[in-house]
């Protein structure tokens, strides 16, 4: 009888599990690579006025042969350095979300105060000015974060104030304070290395610093957060009240050593200067890159706006048939179209 042998049984194929962590918790997913088009919006976003800085400034080069002179790149940084200071400080407000509308005031304060105090020797002309407008911006700061005001109208309110205490001291612009003559607080606006004034150097240093403040530290990623969600940054136990006070006292600090340097430069405390400043340094903010609604923006983004804008005067005095007030309609065009572009750039990155 034969028997019959049977058949192997067929095994499945085993399937192999992916390996477990060594801390047991289940493996992330990888996040996806951002697309073509979500890396184009975000260069231009960030990066899109140093394009047209660039060619603004080549196209005035060959159309107005001064405008490319080492004389008036000097003019033209000098006269952005007061506006960059005051700027710097703007950027870090915006960036939380907030706005500070005292700058300008501040700004014309800091610079009396500085030519009050120079009569009594250098480090009064510049600390004068840094502790009351630093208080001016430490109370901003306190009534927003602490007393939850709308920073429109708690900056609104010092804007007034720091002009009115500015009126009072000059005995309504009667009174206008000198630097003494061969100062060393004269020399800080007036003198130059390598050809370019002091005030362009210390605005350099102040961004640099800036920009390591902003991308390389824990304050920098703070600021970002609160700007991003106020409400998700206190459940993420991050210090939004204290961080909300320093970024005023900050704006208000630099708004004041911007006017003190203005002082120095024109050996005098100009009672009319900084009117109308404030909306000049929030143009140049928003112009680089840095969303109004904060969570978004960039410190060498501010440095292009500012020059930019300082660029866009330059050609209306080397045209000389148009007068300053151009500037204003320029700069406002500029605004605008900025805006559009950052709402269309943001809408298409989250419909990526």
């Amino acid at each position: 009888m034969n028997e019959t042998t049977p058949a192997p049984a067929v095994q499945a194929p085993a399937v192999r599990k992916p390996a477990a962590p060594a801390d047991g918790k289940a493996p992330r997913p990888a996040a996806p690579a951002p697309d073509t088009k979500q890396r184009i919006a975000e260069v231009l976003q960030r990066q899109g006025v140093l394009a047209v800085l660039l060619t603004v400034v080549i196209a005035a080069s060959f159309i107005y042969p001064t405008f490319a002179s080492l004389d008036n790149a000097r003019g033209v940084t000098i006269q952005a350095s007061f506006l960059a200071v005051v700027a710097l400080g703007m950027t870090m407000v915006i960036i939380t979300g907030g706005i500070d509308l005292s700058v300008g005031s501040v700004f014309a304060l800091g610079g009396v105060l500085a030519a009050w105090a120079s009569q009594y020797g250098f480090l009064a002309a510049l600390l004068v000015p840094l502790v009351v407008c630093g208080a001016i911006g430490l109370l901003n700061g306190l009534l927003i974060a602490r007393g939850n005001m709308a920073p429109f109208i708690v900056t609104l309110a010092t804007l007034l104030a720091a002009r009115g205490l500015l009126l009072t001291l000059t005995d309504e612009g009667a009174t206008t304070y000198l630097v003494p003559k061969d100062s060393a607080f004269g020399e800080l606006g007036q003198g130059s290395v390598w050809g370019f004034g002091h005030p362009i150097l210390i605005a350099l240093v102040l961004f640099g610093a800036g920009g390591l403040v902003l991308q390389r530290t824990s304050f920098g990623q703070t600021l970002f957060a609160v700007g991003g969600s106020s409400d998700a940054a206190t459940l993420m136990g991050l210090p939004v009240a204290r961080t909300k006070i320093l970024v005023y006292t900050l704006s208000g600090l630099l708004a004041g050593l911007a006017g003190a340097l203005n002082a120095a430069r024109l050996s005098s405390g100009v009672t009319i200067v900084g009117v109308g400043m404030e909306l000049d340094a929030i143009s140049a903010v928003v112009i680089g890159g840095t969303l109004l609604i904060g969570g978004a923006g960039s410190i060498s983004g501010t440095l292009w706006g500012v020059l930019l804008l300082a660029v866009i005067q330059n050609l209306i005095n080397q045209i000389g048939s148009l007068n300053s007030s151009y500037q204003s309609v320029v700069s406002g065009g500029f605004l605008i179209v900025v805006v559009v572009a950052q709402r269309y750039l943001a809408r298409s990155r989250r419909s990526t």
